[in-house]
């Protein structure tokens, strides 16, 4: 019976033991792919960009979204289900201004300045010109370039600066906020004075690739713990703003949806 017991129990720690070196391995092949879905495995989210999201992106979102590819980077960017979403809210407003504090390549801002009428208004800020060089000539080409002040420069002063003048505040009908994660609830103190009621703010990564629901945040992978602790504090923050309503969606890597009610 000893014998029986000791063997049950070297085969379950070598069980998990596999499964542990399994899960490292798929962790490992998921982040060489950058899947930027939530979803069960990729070829659920290859079905759902195939079917719903490609055949709807316009070809200059595609040309960016080429451009980024090979950059070291390229998996920050906006994902493309993610930003499907955002077109269709920023139509549902009839968005004619908005502000956008993160830019990377440009994706969600080429989106968004297509989304916008042709006297839109983008305020993009982003501390890395060199980034948004890299689809500055797409959205040449798209022919919205116009609708877009770029400011290279941290967002806090930016937004500082804006609130200094009181007819600023309101003024805006949209905001996407994909940028510093420990500066998301001081973005969010702003731009709920800048954006008006009725308007809609929408952040980013939200989910942090789904680490926002472990139980022992040392469990993350190293890259995420820096911001982690950020992200679930602002997600807490969110859930009893009583200013707003919120819907947390899993497209991309997690996006919350603020409407701003008061």
């Amino acid at each position: 019976m000893l014998l029986r017991w000791k063997t049950y129990l070297i085969w379950t720690i070598h069980h998990l033991a596999l499964k542990g070196d399994m899960a490292k391995m798929e962790y490992s092949t998921e982040r060489r792919h950058c899947r930027k879905g939530l979803l069960q495995n990729d070829e659920l989210y290859k079905y759902l960009l195939d079917t719903s999201v490609y055949p709807r992106e316009s070809e200059l979102l595609k040309e960016i979204r080429d451009a980024t590819a090979d950059h070291p980077l390229a998996y920050v960017g906006t994902a493309p289900d993610a930003g499907q979403l955002m077109a269709m809210l920023m139509k549902t407003v009839n968005a004619k201004k908005t502000i956008e504090i993160g830019v990377f390549t440009g994706y969600s801002l080429l989106l968004t300045a297509l989304s916008l009428p042709d006297d839109g208004k983008i305020m993009a800020i982003d501390i890395n010109r060199k980034t948004y060089e890299i689809g500055l000539p797409i959205i040449r080409k798209a022919g919205v370039e116009h609708k877009i002040e770029f400011i290279e420069s941290e967002a806090l002063p930016i937004l500082d600066k804006l609130l200094e003048q009181k007819n600023n505040e309101g003024c805006f009908d949209f905001a996407f906020v994909d940028a510093d994660k420990n500066n998301y609830l001081s973005y969010h103190k702003r731009l709920m004075k800048l954006v008006k009621v009725g308007g809609f703010i929408v952040y980013d990564n939200t989910l942090w690739g789904g680490t926002v629901a472990l139980s022992d945040p040392s469990l993350a992978p190293e890259e995420k713990r820096p911001y982690l602790k950020f992200i679930v504090e602002f997600n807490k923050t969110l859930a009893v703003d009583p200013c707003i309503e919120i819907s947390q969606v899993p497209v991309g890597d997690g996006m919350t949806i603020c409407k701003r009610t008061e």
